[in-house]
């Protein structure tokens, strides 16, 4: 079997849903910038956080982590060894796959998601199961503020792709939980700065142990670093 079948995950079947996925994620992606566009434009769309309207029009949306950004946090992740992994934002969980799929090649764990969409979780339990990685993830429905109040045992990993008013409050929750050299993904960085300023405030402030850079993916990848 080519490399080129099984990509970074080394699993072909794996491989097939995630493609199977991301290709329906990208199938949404006109409608759903058409859709930002018209609400920038008239004015009405907060970066403080969901309204009714914007909720409704993304509840079936997949807005899936493109597969290089996926790909290079599943090699994050096994360069960390990590065990404990925290997604804050698992929508259809797609890059959850490739967190879970990291963590059985390094011999075992957990990926604690973050979904608060029952729909959504409800699709996500289902490619969970569909690619075998169910044991190896606890999703968490619900406000995630009450959901990760509780992390047991350190975190070596963090990916966050969620609304960026949620980006703050979840770090204030995980951080005291991060081993040293743990790292922090967040997606989007450069193109949704406006709404990451709280979110900077914290990882900038010493007092918390941070070191943080951006790296020159599309929109921006964050990358923090607990000393």
């Amino acid at each position: 079997m080519s490399p080129s079948a099984v990509g970074v995950l080394g699993d072909a079947k794996l491989q097939a849903l995630v493609d199977r996925l991301q290709a329906q994620s990208v199938a949404q992606e006109a409608a759903t910038g058409a859709y930002f566009v018209e609400r920038i434009k008239a004015g009405d769309l907060s970066w403080e956080g969901f309204d009714d309207r914007l909720t409704q029009f993304m509840a079936d949306k997949l807005v899936a982590l493109e597969p290089i950004k996926a790909e290079f946090c599943h090699l994050m992740c096994r360069s960390l060894q990590a065990r404990r992994v925290v997604e804050v934002g698992t929508s259809f969980g797609v890059s959850t796959l490739y967190l879970a799929a990291a963590v059985r090649a390094n011999g075992g764990g957990v990926v604690i998601g973050t979904e608060h969409e029952p729909a959504k979780a409800a699709a996500a339990t289902a490619h969970f199961a569909e690619a075998g990685l169910s044991e190896l993830i606890d999703l968490r429905e619900g406000d995630l503020r009450e959901t990760l109040k509780v992390i047991e045992g350190p975190v070596d990993f963090v990916l966050m792709d969620i609304w960026t008013e949620m980006t703050r409050p979840a770090m204030e929750l995980i951080t005291p939980h991060l081993r040293p050299g743990a790292v922090v993904i967040a997606d989007n960085t450069v193109q949704a700065a406006r709404g990451y300023q709280q979110f900077f405030e914290f990882v900038r402030d010493p007092a918390n142990g941070l070191t943080t850079m951006t790296l020159p993916f599309e929109g921006g990848l964050e990358m923090v670093v607990k000393a």
